[in-house]
């Protein structure tokens, strides 16, 4: 897929079955260093009933690196250039931890093509923990750790358990480009500037006034959150439901972090419940 530039992004469609055009195109994004692999359990269940669409960011699985920054603004620039190949919508954009406040951002640019949003435990900016220097300093550690584990080819040993429940196919491409030093490198450029951008929320936050927002937030500790980690952050995630208009808020009681891949049922439900047309009034 091209972007306003000239570079290109990697994208896999499910087409969906023959529908009218109001029926709506489902574009996943995925977290922080998680390539379109991340949704191969949801994928193909929306497939099944709508357009699926599933994309690397810049830098990301088999998408080139992007020689510029990697704002918050500039991934959602080549987010919107992918939405345009697509046509004028209307769209349900699933976003995933660092991949909610993207979706966010792109469906407060064009709300009229947008027909809702599912955030899956995402980043939050009312969680407080994200912006002190204990967190930051922590997500450098880890992002070096992970580095020098992609170096050594060791960093499938620590994530690739996820990649159990997934199918075939796309275990062999999130071992061959989900893991590499690539991504780890692109995660890093995105951390310069992300939690920054996310902050900018707290005053200014995209306008979503008559989207629909579903937040899906893990029920389970672990995945880098202690118990009151995860409590804190649900707190967010509930407190950003009820200021939505319409919003909705969403336990997985038997994920953590990692809801694609432990409870994709349930993503795809809260998907199609929003990609539904409304009723017409009475």
């Amino acid at each position: 897929m091209p972007t306003r530039d000239g570079r290109t992004l990697h994208a896999m469609v499910l087409p969906g079955p023959e529908t009218g055009a109001e029926a709506p195109t489902v574009v996943f994004e995925a977290g922080a260093a998680g390539t379109r692999s991340s949704w191969a359990l949801v994928q193909p269940a929306v497939g099944t009933w709508a357009r699926a669409v599933v994309y690397d960011r810049a830098g990301l699985g088999l998408s080139p690196a992007d020689s510029g920054s990697r704002t918050l603004r500039r991934m959602a620039d080549d987010l919107e250039d992918l939405l345009d190949h697509f046509g004028p919508g209307p769209f349900v954009l699933v976003g995933h931890s660092a991949g909610g406040p993207l979706v966010r951002l792109v469906a407060a640019g064009r709300p009229e093509r947008v027909r809702g949003l599912v955030l899956v435990d995402p980043t939050d900016e009312g969680t407080d923990l994200l912006f002190r220097p204990l967190f930051r300093r922590a997500e450098r550690v880890v992002i070096a750790v992970n580095l020098l584990l992609a170096r050594l080819g060791l960093l499938g040993r620590i994530y690739g358990s996820l990649a159990e429940a997934l199918p075939e196919q796309a275990r062999e491409d999130l071992a061959r480009d989900g893991l590499t030093v690539a991504v780890v490198r692109t995660q890093r450029a995105q951390a310069r500037t992300y939690l920054d951008d996310v902050a900018a929320f707290r005053t200014t936050p995209p306008d979503l006034a008559g989207v629909p927002v579903t937040v899906i937030s893990g029920g389970l500790p672990g995945g880098g959150m202690s118990r009151s980690t995860r409590r804190t952050v649900n707190e967010a995630h509930a407190r950003s439901a009820a200021a939505a208009s319409p919003g909705k808020h969403v336990s997985a009681a038997r994920s953590g972090h990692y809801v694609p891949f432990t409870e994709p049922d349930l993503i795809t439900e809260e998907i199609r419940l929003l990609a539904a047309p409304a009723a017409p009034p009475s």
